[in-house]
């Protein structure tokens, strides 16, 4: 018999957070060991941020509800529903929500997110 080519999750990852984000991981360290890439599922709520960070891997964020801003290099993107955005591994970011709706969207990391690889400053 052969093995699957293919996994269902069915029960993501949900990561325990103290600042009201959701994040469920769907593939990843946390919840498959998969360390190629990482897939998860977020919500930020209003006015939520996360300290300047200088991942080691690329990450894609896909927003699919509201939006957000992302400081990359000391320039801000904002990202709408609909839009996407590749930022490459070693640029300084910096996460946050500073509108009064929440933001729904999906992370992609390749290789998959790392608490050890994303160097979080302390802000």
């Amino acid at each position: 018999m052969s093995e699957k080519k293919y996994f269902l999750q069915t029960a993501p990852f949900r990561v325990p957070t103290s600042d009201g984000k959701l994040i469920e991981e769907h593939f990843g360290l946390a919840s498959t060991h998969t360390e190629a890439f990482s897939v998860a599922h977020m919500i930020a709520p209003p006015f939520w941020g996360e300290p300047h960070q200088t991942p080691e891997f690329d990450e894609v964020t896909i927003v699919i509800r509201g939006k957000k801003q992302i400081e990359v290099d000391g320039e801000n993107v904002e990202l709408s529903a609909g839009q996407t955005l590749h930022i490459k591994a070693g640029a300084r970011i910096r996460y946050f929500n500073p509108f009064e709706e929440e933001c729904e969207y999906w992370s992609v990391c390749v290789p998959a997110f790392n608490i050890n690889t994303v160097n979080r400053e302390d802000d």
